[in-house]
Parts: C-alpha cells; structure tokens; sequence
C-alpha cells in the first residue's frame, strides 16, 4: 500500500482543505495517509525544506504536490507508482 504524507501546520486552512481531499482520494484509492506537523514533529531538513510550502504531499518520500491537491493528478500518480 502506498504512503502519502501530509506536512502541515495548525491553523492552515489549505492545510484542512488538503486533508479533505485527500481522504476524498483515499475512497477510491486506498493508501496510507500519515499527517505530520511542521512545527512539531517534521525533522529540522524538512522544515528548512517546507516552511512556507505547506501544505506538501510526499507520495512514498517523494514530494508530489504543494498548496493544493489536484485530486485527478493524485490518482493518476498513486496508480502510475502501483504498477
């Protein structure tokens, strides 16, 4: 099963709004999703990395996606990393 990780922050409303859609993708689209704040449990590299990006998705360590989630591209990268 694949892994997305969301790197956010609290009090970031594209960061809710990332969530929602994420999980929207996950009922089509199974994987594992793992929610990580910047500001308290993301390691020093990837908040050097992220700090004015969020949110940022990482698809298996890789980033895929800042801002916003294109839902359609989302499927179409989990799908391409299945086969």
């Amino acid at each position: 099963m694949k892994t997305i990780t969301l790197y956010t922050r609290e009090r970031c409303h594209l960061c809710d709004v990332a969530k929602e859609a994420l999980e929207q993708v996950r009922s089509t689209e199974p994987f594992e999703l793992l929610v990580v704040d910047l500001d308290h449990e993301a390691p020093a590299e990837k908040r050097a990395a992220y700090d004015w990006d969020v949110p940022v998705l990482e698809l298996d360590g890789r980033k895929i996606m800042k801002h916003r989630v294109d839902e359609a591209r989302l499927l179409r990268l989990i799908r391409a990393s299945e086969a």
